[in-house]
């Protein structure tokens, strides 16, 4: 019988969106699931991506963190890439320094855990004998749309792309075209293929983490799990093992908390679009105006502008700007002392979400935040920019009814929808229905990660997975899952 503890490594792509559930994922498996953790952490900025690492792991000394060298590929790219084409050849770039370090380790990983950029990694993870599992850090709709992309009908996804139908999805509600992802804009287009690829080496891994659970999407997870709907369509088991966020300890020394400290609970609105997120010049001047009308206190994380690219910071987190602000309305950070603070790069925020005097959160809809706000109890203002981002703000705002949208379709948002957005989720009645729905996700979500709860149980049902696989290596008799490898062979080769 063997004894030893499974030894999984976990491969975050660039983008604190990535990293940040990675490494929930990795502190879960390493304290709660008994295994051996491991961490290469993929970066175009390694000293800003080594300080957020260590914020987070200073008190888990067992688990390994590798910063990998920063990769630049800006030589290598067509003429403008998408985001994903950008994050996938880093990815590639740095499977040569993965693998030494694999062989070289004193306890061989048994299982390499990626996100959905990483499956780049999964030939050679395979060479080397180790399970592959995807970890999906965002809902199940996502998830089961991406399974299911390599099988839509042909005719189908047409209609959805030229004749602005809704993409229809087993065990789902359909995609509307409105908030469609960027693949489907171009049937057969290279992102639309690339993303194809992709969800080909999805289709064969050995199981699927998803950043969400049962309570939060019912319908959904289902769908992903059962045999009959979209199971058929993975080789391994689906596992949903969240809502996995950022856990707050001791609250830091900073300027920006200690202002919170002396408002009113809930009387502050957060406003940040991410890590990458980022706006016009023109819709920056709307907000900075709409916040000013809104006659609410704020927090708002503002970014320099850049025209025609919602996700222009992405690769440019650690950039630095003079402070100056020229992009905002003249006198508005002056006029703003007091009632608002304006942070010109990055906030704490969980800590800030986690604070009694927050209240609303005006957000890009990244999964991550969107969780982080969840756990928090915090009522949202759903402004999405990029990727799946349009998907999450619909289910927040129609399905669970715990944000208003900004709509899109317009150049430019105008100040006085802003104002009239933030004042109804902090003061208004469709606010205080939100924060008592938001509150009740919440409590969802806590059930689902507590002691044998149902995303508690998923992560025990991978790690026996993980164990019987260390002892197929001695016995030779053990298969995860009872499909045919064959049909996922075919379908990758494919």
């Amino acid at each position: 019988m063997i004894t030893a503890k499974p030894h999984a490594v976990l491969l975050a792509s660039p983008g604190m969106g990535h990293l940040i559930p990675m490494l929930e994922l990795a502190k879960r498996l390493l304290t709660y699931h008994s295994f051996n953790v491991t961490i290469f952490v993929v970066t175009t900025d390694s000293s800003t991506t080594t300080s957020h690492i260590l914020q987070q792991t200073s008190n888990l000394s067992s688990l390994n963190v590798v910063v990998m060298p920063p990769i630049d590929v800006s030589t290598k790219l067509r003429p403008n890439p998408s985001l994903g084409e950008r994050i996938v050849l880093t990815m590639l770039e740095s499977l040569p320094f993965l693998r030494s370090s694999f062989v070289s380790m004193k306890l061989p990983p048994s299982a390499l855990i990626v996100d959905i950029f990483g499956t780049v990694a999964f030939p050679m993870a395979r060479d080397l004998g180790m399970l592959t599992y995807v970890f999906f850090a965002t809902n199940a709709w996502f998830t089961a749309v991406s399974i299911y992309l390599p099988f839509i009908d042909k005719e189908m996804e047409e209609r959805h792309a030229k004749a602005r139908e809704p993409l229809l999805v087993p065990g789902c509600k359909p995609v509307r075209f409105e908030d469609t992802l960027e693949a489907f804009l171009s049937p057969g287009g290279p992102i639309y293929e690339g993303y194809v690829g992709a969800m080909k080496q999805v289709a064969s891994a050995d199981g699927i983490l998803m950043n969400t659970c049962e309570d939060l999407e019912p319908a959904a997870t289902k769908a992903v799990r059962e045999e009959k709907i979209l199971g058929r369509f993975t080789k391994g088991p689906v596992y949903p093992v969240g809502p996995l966020v950022r856990t707050v300890g001791p609250k830091p020394e900073n300027e920006i908390l200690r202002w919170l400290d002396g408002q009113p609970a809930e009387s502050v609105i957060y406003v940040s679009f991410g890590s990458g997120g980022t706006m016009s010049e023109s819709q920056m001047r709307e907000l900075a105006w709409g916040l000013e009308l809104s006659q609410q206190r704020f927090v708002w994380v503002a970014r320099e502008p850049k025209e025609g690219d919602a996700s222009g910071a992405f690769f440019e987190v650690a950039k630095v700007r003079d402070g100056t602000m020229r992009f905002l309305p003249e006198g508005f950070v002056k006029r703003a002392k007091g009632v608002g603070v304006v942070v010109p790069m990055w906030a704490p925020q969980a800590e800030i979400l986690g604070h009694p005097a927050t209240g609303g959160f005006v957000t890009h809809c990244g999964w991550n935040s969107v969780l982080e706000s969840i756990v928090n109890g915090i009522p949202m203002v759903a402004w999405p920019l990029y990727a799946e981002q349009k998907m999450n703000a619909f289910m927040l705002s129609e399905e669970l009814g715990v944000a208003v949208r900004v709509k899109g379709g317009e150049a430019i948002v105008c100040r006085e929808k802003i104002a009239e957005l933030v004042r109804g989720v902090m003061v208004g009645d469709e606010g205080v229905a939100m924060r008592r729905k938001v509150k009740d996700v919440k409590l969802g979500g806590e059930r689902a990660l507590s002691m044998f709860g149902s995303s508690y149980h998923s992560l025990c049902e991978m790690s026996k997975d993980c164990e019987l696989h260390l002892q197929a290596k001695v016995s030779g008799d053990y298969c995860l899952g009872d499909k045919n490898d064959d049909v996922f062979s075919e379908l990758v080769c494919s």
